[in-house]
């Protein structure tokens, strides 16, 4: 975890996110909390993720989410040697089947 984020004011924002009980609840405070480009921009980095989990090629992932390669870099980079986020999320949808393979 990066310690130049953690905060009272940012576990509190973490904390009332725990509090929501659907994806529904979700877009309603992201709506809210984020602008439109935000939530595009970590939209597609998310599906980077669950594309570079997929060895996707850089290339293909940039022309589907329209990211940069740098950017794609940066997220590949979380996805091995960062705070593990990225992973336990995926790695959660395949549990549950949220992710599917076609995705």
């Amino acid at each position: 975890m990066n310690p130049k984020i953690k905060d009272r004011d940012t576990d509190i924002m973490f904390e009332a996110m725990l509090t929501l009980e659907n994806t529904e609840e979700f877009y309603r405070l992201f709506d809210d909390l984020c602008t439109v480009a935000e939530m595009k921009e970590m939209s597609k980095r998310f599906k980077a993720a669950i594309m570079l989990d997929k060895n996707i090629p850089y290339n293909e992932i940039c022309a589907k989410t329209g990211l940069s390669t740098a950017t794609i870099s940066r997220v590949n980079r979380c996805l091995k040697y960062g705070s593990d986020g990225y992973r336990n999320v995926i790695d959660r949808l395949k549990t549950n089947g949220a992710l599917k393979e076609e995705e």
